[in-house]
C-alpha cells in the first residue's frame, strides 16, 4: 500500500467570512476535476492577516482567496505580484510557487467581466458605466472595465476624494472620473455596479432613479439569500435588468482555481446549484 497523500490545502481569509460560499464552490470544482484538496475559513481580524497568512503558507498550505478587509494588506505580503494584481494594487489570490514564493492574483475583475458579458450578455463596449465604492472590490476591476472601452466610467463614492485619488490612479487605463453620490450627473447610466458592502448591512445608498433607465443592467457584487437592498432599489425603480453578485463569486473563484490546479472548472452547473441553495 502506497501512502495516502494528504490533499491540499487551501482557504478564505478575511473579517468576517462566515456567509462565505466559497467551500462549497471549491468542492464543487474540486469532484468536477477530480482534483484532492481541502478548503477553509479563516477569519482574521486586519492586526493578525499577516502572520496568519504567512503561518498558513509555512504550514504547508498551497493557496488562500483573500477577501475584505485584507485585500490591500494581501499585496503587500507576496513577493511577486501578476500584472493585473498589480495594476489593482489589490489581492484576493495567493498561490505558493515553487518552494517559497508566494505570488499575488487579482480574479475579480475577471469574474466580473465573465459573468457581465458571457452569463448576463452585457455590452460593456461604449457603455456609460457607474461604479459605487471606492474601495479595494472597485480596484480589482476597474483596469478590466476600463480595457472593454467604455464611453465613460464613473466612481461614486460617499467620500468625493476618495473617488477623485482612485479615478486619477487609473487615469491611464481610460476615461474614468470620480466623484461623491451628490455629484452624479442627473441621466441614466448604461451600468451600474455597486462595489460598497451597504447592501450586507441594509443601508441604502444615496442614488436617485434618474440613474436609471430599465435596460440599465444594475449588478451588486454583494450576495445573499433575496434581494439587496441595492437591487431591491433598482427593480423599485424600474430595472428589469437586476442582478446579484453570485456569478462574479463562481467566475472570480473559476479564475482562481485554474492559478492553482492548472485546470479549468466549468462554472455553469457551479453557478446552478449555488442558485438551487
Amino acid at each position: 500500500m502506497g501512502m495516502q497523500r494528504e490533499p491540499d490545502r487551501y482557504g478564505l481569509m478575511g473579517h468576517p467570512v462566515g456567509h462565505s460560499w466559497s467551500p462549497f464552490i471549491h468542492g464543487l470544482f474540486a469532484k468536477q476535476t477530480g482534483q484532492s484538496l481541502t478548503y477553509k475559513l479563516f477569519d482574521v481580524p486586519p492586526a493578525r492577516f499577516r502572520a496568519a497568512a504567512l503561518e498558513f503558507f509555512a504550514a504547508g498550505g498551497r493557496g488562500l482567496n483573500i477577501t475584505v478587509p485584507h485585500k490591500q494588506a494581501a499585496a503587500d505580503l507576496v513577493n511577486r505580484l501578476t500584472a493585473r494584481a498589480d495594476v489593482a494594487g489589490a489581492v484576493n489570490t495567493i498561490m505558493m510557487d515553487g518552494k517559497n514564493e508566494l505570488l499575488g492574483d487579482n480574479t475579480d475583475g475577471a469574474g466580473l467581466l465573465r459573468d457581465l458579458q458571457l452569463n448576463i450578455g452585457c455590452k460593456l463596449q461604449g457603455a456609460r458605466i457607474l461604479v459605487l465604492g471606492a474601495g479595494g472590490a472597485t480596484r480589482g476591476v476597474l483596469a478590466p472595465l476600463l480595457e472593454t472601452r467604455p464611453v465613460s466610467l464613473t466612481i461614486a463614492n460617499r467620500t468625493p476624494e476618495r473617488a477623485t485619488e482612485l479615478a486619477d490612479e487609473f487615469a491611464l487605463q481610460g476615461p474614468v472620473v470620480g466623484c461623491g453620490f451628490a455629484d452624479l450627473p442627473h441621466e441614466p447610466f448604461d451600468v451600474i455596479v455597486n462595489a460598497t458592502s451597504a447592501g450586507l448591512h441594509g443601508e441604502s445608498l444615496p442614488l436617485s432613479p434618474g440613474h436609471l433607465a430599465p435596460e440599465t443592467v444594475c449588478y451588486d457584487m454583494s450576495y445573499g439569500k433575496g434581494d439587496t437592498s441595492f437591487t431591491r432599489w433598482a427593480r423599485d425603480n424600474g430595472s428589469t435588468r437586476a442582478y446579484k453578485g453570485f456569478g462574479m463569486l463562481v467566475e472570480q473563484a473559476a479564475e482562481s482555481f485554474s492559478l492553482w490546479r492548472g485546470v479549468r472548472p466549468q462554472t455553469r452547473p457551479v453557478l446552478e446549484a449555488l442558485l438551487a441553495v
